[in-house]
């Protein structure tokens, strides 16, 4: 296996380890074995290209020819010429599938289903990134480069798994790349020949760097591999090490320690406000849970997620507490006192497929939950969260749970909470400013009691304050957002609870901000659809004898409570009560599926346990065949133009040192290694009054047009009119070189002054060292601008353009002498039709 074989092979691995991290974002991950495959055949089709050898551009095209074969035969298949060749019919199927997988990538969480168009997107973008990577690092022997587009598709991954691509992938995509930095160095060592490193294996014996026989690696790569790994190394451990970076890039789900989800038997995890605001900007309202009830009116029945009942000031977080299993019957709710009223319903619940969450959405409070799975239940919170990776997706779950009714009376009455409720619930941190508790005492000045203050609180936030309901603003829950969040009177529910709870702690009330969603919305078939606009937070005071109580400050979202109303209700306690045995109102054992669900929706899971009656279908149609035609090559064009010049000077400068005996494309006379087009109008300039012209080295002449083009993008135009030794003292003066670099361009001249007049002329041995050495002299004495545009923009490319207008001249000039010799019948009917001659 030659040298760049082995870069393709590492090229093809780094890749696929890079992919690993999109794993946690589709669902069956099988889709990256059918990517690994038609990945090595992609890789497969490049090394055969490179044997031939084909062009470097020439090689990049075939590859990219053969990901989009490949790409219909596995997508469009049926509309395909021969399941392989792409027509307008599978063009526009593309266009379909990227459609629909651009609203499945917005429908769903990770981990999305592998649908057809999300199989598309990823398996497409690893073969993009996989020929990305192997063109940069294979072909064009840029291996550092290459690392761009595997950092890209690691950080995509990290950025939608939501934290599942954790430091595992990073360190799979870190060491791809190493290994393919370790295997061009390895392939740029080989050139050099022997290297000696290392002391000898035995005495009298001298050990070269790089031994076969003895098996000792090369210095340098081992200090490379050193190198390498305390690299990575360091970026995993300082990470860790820093507090300031936690929950960072490599920070995955939960943060405690031991078994379960916190480990130890408590609870830890990520606070679930991180995409509460994403939630209600959705574009489209995707459903992630349907529910159905026997309460009479489900105004109140909030789904309560998780409670935060900790503020750092810097923000609102879930305490780490103890988890117990589930219980058959949840205790007593701390303060509910047996003289409020209560009535107990049942609620079957069932969450979508793409809903995955690690607390159990639950009606508040909760006496009972019959569920499958890995879950345990945090008494203080009254929260059930999923255990070793357990999460609602696609969960069927029934509730019992208790609305409670309490009468003004009650909460007016309520006598003060426990010291140790009180102590930990109205704890503020010192840095919360001064104007967030003026604030509560101006806004309850002249309350008699806890819940007047409670009330006057809601009631100045949801109308009397001026505050706007807004989404877009931006979030913060410390007390620097909520400082803003008073003067500015902009925010949403976040804002709105997070301020009412830490302003009811200054006035001396026990607060926390719970997390869930609002009761959602009536269908026609009785059950509720609940959506991700649902998301919602809200506070909870807590009062002696009805225990925590949700207050509703956001204005235009949920419900505001009946007993935060003038006209509360009033009437006496009553036992928790069974459900009435009307058949109509009684919910069923299980969720009823509709019969008229989607196919499609069946099939991924979305249907639910209690789907709707009816599903209007999409209306959109998908990208026109005329965006697919038109939009994609146009950005492919806008991005490949402006490198144009930057790749032909790239692959001319490598054809031409091949060319003169260097150690780029170890090319030969008329063989890959031969001046290209560009070359071929400074080998007739040098040669134009035909001295020497049987006699010409093309590699003299090539490696002299180098150095001439190299002076020319540094800003030392040609002169044709000098001889060698003038044009090289000119670009000695011009370029201010001195001494090595100075001597390489009177050597280089007077090797082509061999070439062009002596009798029998000896090219000059060293000329691609001697090129290579006055380009990096130039570009050492030129400024910043003059190296950017050099490299970017270089002048000597108008050589492409001059070489295509001598190709085009010689072609008329062909066809016009052709047409000369032709008869006068013959030449009327040839300028009649095409010619049907192939030639």
């Amino acid at each position: 296996m030659s040298g760049r074989e082995r870069m393709a092979l590492c090229a093809y691995a780094a890749t696929l380890l890079a992919a690993a991290a999109l794993l946690p974002l589709v669902d069956p991950a099988t889709w990256i074995v059918q990517a690994a495959f038609l990945l090595a055949l992609v890789t497969g089709a490049g090394a055969i290209a490179r044997r031939v050898p084909l062009g470097r551009m020439l090689t990049v095209a075939l590859q990219a020819l053969v990901a989009l074969v490949l790409m219909t035969a596995v997508f469009t298949g049926q509309q395909a010429f021969g399941a392989l060749i792409p027509t307008p019919s599978s063009l526009a199927r593309f266009g379909e599938l990227l459609s629909s997988g651009a609203e499945d990538v917005a429908r769903y969480a990770s981990p999305a289903p592998a649908t057809d168009g999300i199989r598309l997107m990823v398996i497409g973008g690893v073969l993009l990134i996989g020929l990305t990577v192997d063109a940069l690092a294979v072909t064009f022997r840029m291996a550092a480069p290459a690392g761009l587009p595997l950092l890209a598709l690691y950080s995509v991954a990290a950025s939608l798994s939501g934290g599942r691509a954790g430091w595992l992938y990073f360190l799979l995509a870190g060491a791809g790349y190493l290994v393919l930095l370790l295997a061009e160095g390895r392939e740029r060592l080989s050139q050099w020949g022997r290297v000696f490193g290392g002391a000898s294996p035995a005495r009298g014996r001298m050990s070269s760097g790089l031994d076969a026989a003895g098996g000792r690696a090369l210095a340098p790569v081992r200090t490379g591999r050193r190198i390498g790994a305390l690299a990575l190394g360091v970026a995993l451990a300082v990470p860790a090490a820093l507090p300031a970076l936690d929950g960072g890039l490599l920070l995955g789900p939960g943060g405690g320690s031991g078994p379960g989800i916190g480990g130890g038997g408590t609870i830890s995890a990520v606070n679930p406000l991180v995409s509460l605001q994403d939630s209600l900007n959705q574009p489209e309202d995707r459903e992630v849970i349907r529910y159905r009830t026997n309460a009479e009116d489900t105004r109140n029945l909030y789904l309560r997620i998780v409670a935060l009942d900790q503020f750092d000031g810097t923000a609102w977080k879930s305490s780490e507490r103890k988890v117990t299993d589930v219980p058959g019957r949840l205790p007593q709710p701390d303060g509910l006192s047996p003289d409020v009223r209560v009535t107990e319903v049942i609620t079957n619940l069932s969450a979508a497929d793409s809903y995955r969450q690690n607390w159990l959405p639950l009606p508040y409070p909760a006496m009972s939950v019959k569920i499958d799975g890995r879950w345990r239940f945090e008494p203080e919170g009254r929260t059930l969260v999923g255990d070793r990776g357990q999460t609602t997706k696609g969960a069927q779950y029934s509730v019992s749970s208790l609305i409670v009714e309490p009468t003004r009376e009650q909460l007016i009455r309520a006598p003060r909470p426990p010291s140790a409720v009180q102590r930990e619930y109205t704890k503020v941190p010192d840095v919360l400013p001064d104007v967030v508790s003026q604030t509560a005492r101006d806004v309850t000045r002249g309350s008699a009691n806890d819940y007047e203050r409670a009330v006057k609180l809601q009631q100045w936030f949801a109308d009397d304050g001026g505050f706007t309901y807004d989404t877009d603003v931006e979030s913060g829950t410390g007390v620097t957002a909520i400082s803003r969040f008073l003067k500015q009177k902009e925010g949403f529910c976040v804002h709105f609870s997070f301020s009412m709870a830490a302003m009811a702690r200054t006035l001396g009330i026990p607060a926390r901000v719970a997390v869930g969603f609002t009761p959602g919305s009536l269908q026609s078939d009785g059950t509720m659809s609940v959506g991700l606009r649902d998301a919602h937070a809200w506070p909870e005071l807590y009062f002696e004898g009805v225990g925590w109580t949700r207050f509703e400050p956001t204005p235009d979202r949920g419900n505001v409570p009946e007993y935060t109303r003038e006209q509360a209700p009033s009437g006496g306690p009553s036992t928790p009560a069974e459900p009435a045995p009307d058949s109509s109102a009684a919910p069923s054992a299980a969720p009823a599926e509709s019969d008229r669900c989607p196919e499609y929706e069946r099939r991924l899971g979305e249907c639910g346990a209690a789907a709707p009656a009816e599903i209007t279908p999409p209306s959109d149609d998908g990208f026109p065949l005329g965006t697919v035609l038109w939009v994609a090559p146009a950005v492919a064009a806008a991005v490949l133009l402006p490198l144009l010049p930057l790749l032909w000077r790239l692959r001319t400068r490598a054809r031409r040192l091949a060319a003169s005996g260097g150690p780029g494309l170890q090319g030969t006379p008329g063989g890959q290694g031969t001046p290209g087009p560009g070359d071929g109008a400074g080998v007739r300039l040098l040669d134009a009054d035909g001295i020497g012209s049987a006699r010409a080295s093309v590699g003299t002449l090539a490696a002299w047009q180098e150095i001439i083009d190299s002076a020319w993008d540094l800003g030392i135009p040609p002169d044709e009119s000098q001889t060698p030794r003038r044009a090289a003292a000119r670009i000695v003066r011009m370029g201010k070189l001195e001494q090595e670099p100075a001597e390489a361009v009177h050597r280089a001249a007077s090797a082509v002054e061999q070439v062009l007049y002596a009798p029998e002329p000896r090219p000059g041995p060293g000329l691609a060292e001697d090129a290579s050495l006055i380009r990096a002299g130039l570009l050492e004495n030129a400024d910043r601008w003059t190296r950017l545009r050099a490299l970017l923009l270089p002048r000597s490319s108008v050589r492409a353009l001059w070489s295509l207008l001598d190709r085009w001249r010689a072609v008329t000039d062909r066809w016009g002498r052709r047409m000369q010799r032709m008869r006068p019948d013959r030449r009327a009917a040839a300028l009649r039709r095409p010619s049907r001659q192939r030639g």
